[in-house]
């Protein structure tokens, strides 16, 4: 019997060494200090409308990435927030993963560390393999896919598929050290699915733990009134990550809020000109709350985030200001003073 009970704890062990626990305060305040002032954008080069375009053999393109990741540099950005997709990694798993690799290695030449997002629900909910379709004239985000779209968000949250994409892509690169955080999911429970999504979020942090990747993982906050959602996205990362396009008094509000969790913050996505969020009066106060901060959108391009959400331009002429993006194609700073302004922040002590 006592040999037994020596296997069994053996085991138990074992099983806990190989699956990862949450991180505690200690680790997370330990890795935070090991990072200067995260900065960056949420990236997607130019010529892709989503993920996919982006991924997919046919598309992509190292040539614009490295371009535009250039740019980034250029500003001081030391950090791009990149969405990954389901389906191209089913098309062809050891090339996706080739693609990944090759895509860090031109992000490290910029000195650009990388914040992966695994799943998301928003957008176009039918995602399919192959060409993707035009940009729609003056809307924003019109061909951005979910992943994995619905109803196969709520209908697949056991899926061994999405498990073993999940799993082989946090082993692969689970030691990564040009790869930030995972952030596994976005804005889960979008367009309307509310608690619909729980299952999978649930799921993707436990295949995520069995991984047990070296970096930490999250799922940002978003939408203040999905309590059961929310509370489980705090109580399950080791960084706490958020999203707000708020103005300047509400935002405060909520990092004074979020400050009880008591863990370093990421503000994942940020940066809406037309509502009064914008780098001038939000990137300063991120700085000052020693809070990392990730704006939407880098190059303006096929994703056609120039264009506010809710007020398309049917002649696809550009708007008097900009909702999201820092440059034109070229590198031409939308605003010089905006990049200017990023740059001395990202310069100075």
């Amino acid at each position: 019997m006592k040999k037994i009970l020596t296997l069994i704890a053996c085991i138990a062990c074992i099983t806990a060494i190989a699956q990862g626990q949450k991180w505690s305060k200690e680790k997370a305040d330990q890795w935070y200090a090991k990072h200067k002032w995260i900065t960056g954008a949420n990236f997607i080069p130019s010529n892709a409308i989503n993920q996919l375009e982006m991924w997919q053999e046919a598309t992509f393109d190292a040539e614009t990435i490295d371009r535009e990741l250039g740019y980034a540099e250029g500003i001081g950005f030391n950090t791009m927030r990149v969405y990954l997709h389901s389906l191209a990694y089913k098309a062809n798993k050891k090339a996706f993963k080739k693609r990944i690799d090759e895509y860090l290695k031109i992000a490290n030449k910029h000195h650009i560390q990388t914040i992966f997002v695994i799943f998301d629900d928003c957008w176009n909910k039918d995602p399919k393999i192959g060409v993707q379709p035009e940009p729609k004239t003056g809307i924003h985000n019109s061909g951005w896919a979910q992943d994995p779209g619905y109803p196969a968000s709520k209908d697949r949250a056991d899926d061994k598929e999405l498990e073993a994409y999940v799993k082989d892509v946090l082993t692969t690169f689970g030691k990564d050290e040009r790869i930030l955080l995972w952030d596994l999911y976005n804005e889960p429970g979008n367009n309307g699915k509310g608690n619909e999504t729980l299952p999978l979020l649930k799921n993707v942090f436990k295949w995520a733990r069995e991984a047990n990747p070296q970096q930490p993982i999250s799922a940002g906050l978003w939408k203040w009134d999905y309590q059961e959602l929310n509370t489980f996205q705090a109580q399950n990362s080791d960084i706490l990550t958020y999203h707000c396009y708020d103005t300047p008094e509400a935002h405060q509000r909520i990092i004074n809020f979020l400050k009880t969790h008591n863990l370093p913050m990421i503000c994942t996505e940020y940066m809406a000109r037309t509502r009064n969020n914008n780098f001038a009066n939000t990137l300063p106060m991120l700085k000052k709350e020693h809070i990392g901060a990730i704006n939407w959108g880098l190059v303006n391009g096929k994703t056609n985030t120039i264009f506010a959400w809710d007020t398309p331009i049917d002649s696809g002429e550009e708007p008097n200001v900009w909702f999201h993006d820092v440059f034109r194609k070229d590198g031409t700073p939308y605003r010089k003073d905006e990049t200017d302004l990023i740059k001395k922040l990202n310069t100075e002590k």
